[in-house]
């Protein structure tokens, strides 16, 4: 087993990384993203509770159980997630009844429960060979980095559900290596079980719900879980993540057609469109299609159809909704592009007649970032920025959303001022949309006369009152509004009698669906519960605090348990070292997610690009861990911290004319460094510790989950660069633990050797 150890560690992490992200987007689509956050937060802590398993029951450690360990692991692998759907989790009902509270602790037991079995083996392999760390961390992160790859590739060829299936497959061969004799009967026999549970998987992990309509087409990649409805003959509608809708009108191609068989929209934009002789007419989040339509309805002369989901463009071009749309993606009029909206328009000035972004933000999208839980760069005040500098003189926005408008009104007026916008308040108006439960806002490039006002959307009158009303400027009558009173008395005053939190959002703090108020907070059942927060409820903060309480209450005190055991102990020094270097790891990661998705944009595929640069960057440091001296190392990690705090950003903003492919290559290269020396402190601690090393892999495990959780709150409360310095700060402390050369001896206790290895419990250490 000794000559496989690399790749039965890379193998292992390869599954438990690509675990995680699968995992992740099942259950962001199927359930609420901030309950996927909860279960899956708290699943992972799993990792370090199994090596502290081994801390406190030696003979875990024994040879012939690794084998069985790695089995077991990938038996859990694939019943985890369709035994949590078995459950029948309904989140909605999670507060009436306490069997539901029951099911919520089972669900994160089944799928913690891998990540237990996987901690254990690993730590095994690390405390049996500690003096080759280096090597052994890299095998580490370089197969979890792996993983993130093959969970991205298998999504998209074989479909989330069967991905969940085949990444269990590295697993079970690195049990083949580490079994001996019979016991590799096992391994093997199951590692045709993935193949067959694929094939059921699509029944397997999907949540009962009523559908809309019959689905005459289904796709779920790394990006989306996609459902077509069939509505009639002449509709269709887009489903993503079971969240979000895109409407899709049947079309024959024919425009010449009489005015009573034009198609009607529910917001109509043909007047603006019409007013510019040759309009250019930018889509913000296509979709379906329904917007390009109606700009070649309305004879628009260049139409930017903007999605950020490949397979929806893929299937307007020349997939399952080509014919049926008419082929209106290929009309030499439109051109398609598939990139992030924010980042799209960045490259472009003075360019667009109008803008339209009808929710181009969806739940879905906020699903799918369950990962860095939420953020959102449509709808911050720099995006605002953007949006007016990329309009013509007589340009207009318009951008319509459920929720938003109340934060959005705050960020228009400051990115109005930021560009010292004579009289801001005369560039935009509120409009209610009473039927459709949405609000909308109307930009301008030239102050609005009452004229654009009063036909931007079709003529005002009190006949059509009940579908579409001023809110500001406000009519008679509705001058207490919400919005109404953000541009007359300042989002500051009004903020304490607001139902949701209204404080403008910018790229520093980008969590714009934090809606939530810690006044709404009652201990009682609120009166909606909803996995988001624009309703008020401050339900991601709560999440973030009860996970939180989990790792300071139950696990941290776990980690101290063997303490009270004999044998050789962590001194606090190196104690304190694992527990810092995870949460500061973990805090990186966490924001650095955060900030490259305003450049690279928020799909799974750059979440994947700054995970994997970051994994094998830190692999590459690791296995030069041992010939970089402490203070280099920790020297290199500080400064580059501070350089991406600081500098970095400009370098971002000066590439953001680049086509996504550039993006991301430009992400990883300034990344990767930063990766590099973040490998080096974890290796560089266990070289210290030598056989102790799985205790401070199950202190670094708890610290990990705290630091990405409690990172979070820090960058919703003072920003992400806030965060980026706390994270600094965290490995200054690192750095300042480790060296305390006299704080690092172990106190040495007799100690029982562990039975059927050979290895005692306090096996002589590495110096370091």
């Amino acid at each position: 087993m000794k000559r496989f150890r690399y790749a039965i560690i890379a193998l292992l992490s390869l599954t438990l990384l690509g675990l995680e992200l699968v995992w992740t987007r099942i259950f962001s689509a199927e359930f609420f993203y901030s309950f996927a956050f909860l279960v899956l937060s708290l699943a992972i802590l799993g990792l370090g509770l199994g090596a502290l398993a081994l801390r406190l029951f030696p003979s875990l450690g024994r040879r012939s159980y690794l084998g069985p360990l790695l089995t077991l692991t990938g038996c859990l692998t694939l019943a985890g997630p369709p035994l949590v759907f078995c459950l029948g989790l309904k989140f909605s009902t999670l507060l009436d009844s306490w069997s539901m509270v029951g099911h919520l602790l089972a669900a994160i037991l089944l799928l913690g429960s891998a990540y237990f079995c996987g901690g254990l083996a690993l730590a095994v392999l690390l405390r049996r060979n500690h003096r080759d760390m280096p090597r052994l961390y890299m095998a580490d992160l370089l197969g979890a980095g792996t993983g993130v790859v093959l969970a991205i590739v298998l999504m998209n060829r074989v479909g989330t559900p069967a991905a969940s299936c085949l990444i269990a497959i590295p697993v079970l061969l690195a049990a083949l290596l580490a079994a001996r004799g019979v016991a590799r009967v096992l391994p093997l026999a199951l590692l045709v079980a993935p193949f067959v549970l694929m094939r059921y998987a699509d029944k397997l992990l999907a949540a009962p719900r009523p559908e809309q309509a019959p689905i005459v087409y289904k796709h779920w990649d790394a990006t989306a879980k996609i459902k077509v409805y069939e509505y009639g003959e002449q509709n269709r509608g887009i489903n993503i993540d079971n969240a979000a809708n895109s409407p899709v009108f049947g079309f024959d191609g024919n425009w010449n057609r009489p005015e009573t068989d034009r198609f009607q929209f529910s917001i109509d934009v043909s007047n603006l469109i019409k007013r510019f002789p040759a309009c250019t007419f930018l889509s913000l989040g296509a979709g379906g299609g329904g917007d390009v339509l109606q700009a070649l309805q309305a004879g628009a002369t260049d139409i930017r159809a903007v999605e950020v989901i490949p397979h929806i463009n893929e299937m307007m071009l020349t997939g399952a909704l080509a014919d049926f749309s008419g082929h209106i993606y290929r009309d030499p009029r439109v051109r398609v592009i598939t990139d992030d909206a924010r980042a799209y328009v960045r490259q472009h000035r003075h360019e667009f007649d109008v803008i339209y972004s009808l929710s181009s933000n969806s739940f879905a999208a906020l699903a799918s970032g369950s990962f860095a839980l939420a953020e959102n760069y449509l709808f911050t005040t720099e995006a605002f920025v953007d949006y007016w500098e990329a309009l013509t003189d007589g340009g207009f926005m318009m951008m319509e959303h459920q929720f938003f408008i109340p934060r959005v009104v705050p960020e228009l007026l400051d990115a109005l001022q930021s560009r010292r916008v004579p009289e801001p308040r005369a560039h935009f108006a509120v409009y209610d949309l009473p039927q459709l439960h949405r609000q909308m806002v109307l930009l301008s490039k030239q102050p609005l006369t009452d004229e654009i006002r009063n036909t931007a959307f079709g003529e005002l009158t009190p006949d059509n009152y009940a579908d579409i009303h001023l809110l500001y400027p406000a009519p008679e009558g509705l001058a207490d509004n919400l919005d109404n009173r953000i541009v007359q008395e300042g989002w500051q005053r009004v903020r304490g009698s607001a139902p949701v939190n209204i404080a403008p959002c910018t790229d520093n703090r980008p969590f714009v669906g934090q809606m939530g108020r810690w006044a709404n907070f009652r201990w009682e059942k609120p009166a909606r519960l909803s996995g988001f927060d624009v309703f008020g409820y401050p339900f991601s903060q709560l999440i973030l605090i009860v996970i939180l309480l989990v790792v300071i209450v139950l696990v941290l005190p776990l980690n101290l348990l063997p303490y009270l055991a004999g044998g050789p102990r962590l001194r606090a020094t190196p104690w304190l070292y694992f527990f810092t270097i995870g949460a500061a790891f973990m805090s990186v990661e966490v924001v650095l997610i955060q900030k490259y998705t305003l450049f690279v944009g928020p799909s799974a595929y750059s979440i994947a690009a700054i995970l994997f640069t970051l994994l094998v960057g830190s692999g590459i440091g690791s296995r030069f861990a041992a010939r970089v001296s402490t203070r280099a190392a920790f020297g290199g990690l500080v400064a580059w911290l501070l350089l991406e705090t600081f500098v970095l950003r400009y370098a971002t903003h000066a590439l953001v004319g680049l086509p996504p492919g550039g993006r991301v290559l430009a992400a990883v290269l300034l990344v990767l460094p930063l990766g590099f020396f973040m490998g080096m402190p974890f290796p560089k601690g266990a070289l210290r510790v030598g056989a102790l090393v799985d205790w401070g892999f199950a202190v670094n495990g708890a610290a990990s989950v705290l630091g990405a959780t409690a990172i979070l709150l820090v960058a919703m409360t003072f920003g992400i660069q806030a965060a980026l310095l706390v994270a600094t700060g965290l490995y200054v402390l690192a750095g300042l633990l480790i060296a305390r050369a006299n704080g690092w001896t172990p106190q040495v206790l007799p100690a029982p050797p562990e039975a059927g290895d050979g290895c005692a419990a306090g096996d002589t250490l590495a110096s370091g």
